[in-house]
């Protein structure tokens, strides 16, 4: 899969980037990722990017032929067309079922706003997917760009054991239980002794449980969402977790 990402402030990513299970996903050609500067792009001199916006009010905006110039040229780089996202606050808000659904696509395109966000005749002639990741503002689309490079790359194919992404947090509209290792006491904390019982089938009654117990205690909402298996209804039921 390849990214190419879209900045003012390329050296924002050289850290992140290259660190832990990204920068093997590289190394081993899983993962292809590509910044660009868009004041390459700008003509005048002082490689200008930004501008007053129509109307008046505080702040500046991006500027239409940088980012459009710079998309066209990045576009063409490779012959595979990209799937175009501008990170924004208004966006829909970023979840795993849609870093299941980017990871399924060749190339992704992610442009970074700053300011007071990019001319609005980018978003309507080149964007085919806006995002955000919370409801908040950040100074600029860069750290969310990052956050959905490191969700999607995660799950593309050999990139992480495919064992190790069955039971996360909201693979399966559930939260993951939690995890212990050694020592098995640690100032007085004892881990469950199920975990260490050598009976698979009750560790695993004891995992969904917990999926369970964790997911109604925090994220109620979630438990809405999903299918509950009698056993699993009987289960919360009897914690009085469930309506």
């Amino acid at each position: 899969m390849r990214f190419d990402v879209l900045t003012l402030f390329p050296t924002m990513f050289a850290g992140p980037l290259n660190e832990s299970i990204l920068k093997r996903a590289q190394h081993a050609g899983h993962v292809q990722m590509h910044i660009h500067d868009i004041r390459a792009y700008a003509t005048d001199r002082h490689q200008t990017c930004d501008d007053t916006p129509y109307g008046g009010g505080a702040g500046m905006v991006m500027k239409i032929a940088p980012l459009a110039a710079a998309i066209r040229d990045v576009t063409a780089q490779d012959s595979v067309q990209p799937h175009v996202v501008y990170v924004t606050p208004d966006g829909e808000p970023l979840h795993q079922a849609m870093a299941v659904q980017l990871a399924q696509r060749p190339r992704v395109m992610i442009l970074c706003g700053h300011y007071e966000g990019i001319d609005e005749r980018v978003r309507t002639t080149f964007v085919h997917q806006e995002i955000s990741i919370g409801d908040y503002v950040l100074t600029g689309g860069e750290l969310a760009a990052m956050v959905i490079m490191d969700a999607v790359a995660r799950l593309i194919g050999g990139v992480i054991n495919a064992d190790s992404l069955a039971e996360e947090s909201h693979s399966d509209g559930l939260l993951e239980y939690p995890h212990y290792t050694r020592p098995a006491v640690w100032e007085g904390q004892a881990v469950p002794e199920v975990l260490a019982s050598g009976h698979h089938g009750a560790i695993a009654t004891w995992r969904r449980q917990q999926r369970l117990l964790r997911t109604a205690q925090r994220r109620p909402d979630m438990l809405k969402r999903i299918s509950l298996s009698a056993t699993d209804r009987k289960f919360l039921s009897e914690h009085k977790l469930l309506e």
